[in-house]
């Protein structure tokens, strides 16, 4: 197996998430956030470089409303902010679209995405989604992501269920999914992270029927 070349993308862990209208409800979102410095410093103290990616939208918008309160980073990632290798504005959902980061990951050689941040229904699942036509090979730390609850015409879902499924969904087929110590200890010895695949998770699915 090939040595990883990573990047650590931090998406999203701004305020709005913490003090706005989308509070991240679990995992909690101070441990959360933790570990998404942990990771960061994991990945500073190996070498391996840092991507800070902010969500921005006009300033009238109601959530990232550009330069408010809510949409700074988070203070565990804003000590990161002069150290990080790249920062990257964007408007969607998914870290790639209508961005220059696919361009500046080959250029340094990057072939494998570790994603921490927010939110795992919304930026975290696109992005790693989006990457698999690219060909990049995704990371995600379950511990350092978070969901919030949602409700809406097709139905309801606590923020618990909806990360655990993503979760699950995501190491099927998108990404290899560990927790921040796994992880932390597989950059320390330039170990790839195993996934599963959707046949396997299919048949482990049935068998517990």
């Amino acid at each position: 197996m090939t040595v990883p070349h990573r990047a650590l993308i931090v998406i999203d862990s701004q305020q709005e998430y913490f003090d706005g209208l989308l509070p991240i409800q679990y995992p909690d979102r101070d441990k959360s956030i933790t570990n998404v410095q942990a990771a960061i410093k994991a990945a500073e103290q190996n070498g391996t470089p840092v991507v800070l990616v902010q969500h921005e939208l006009p300033a009238e918008a109601p959530v990232y409303g550009s330069r408010s309160a809510t949409w700074q980073n988070h203070p565990e990632v804003v000590a990161h902010e002069d150290t990080a290798d790249k920062r990257v504005g964007k408007q969607f959902s998914s870290i790639f679209a209508d961005t220059d980061l696919e361009t500046w990951l080959r250029e340094e050689g990057i072939d494998t995405i570790t994603l921490v941040g927010h939110m795992t229904n919304n930026c975290v699942i696109a992005s790693a989604a989006a990457a698999e036509p690219l060909g990049f090979t995704v990371e995600v730390l379950r511990d350092a992501t978070g969901a919030i609850d949602l409700a809406n015409d097709a139905g309801t879902a606590s923020a618990r269920q909806v990360h655990e499924t993503l979760m699950a969904l995501l190491h099927s087929n998108w990404a290899a999914v560990a927790d921040t110590a796994t992880w932390t200890e597989a950059l320390r010895t330039s170990a790839a992270l195993l996934k599963s695949d959707l046949v396997t998770s299919a048949a482990r699915g049935h068998s517990t029927r």
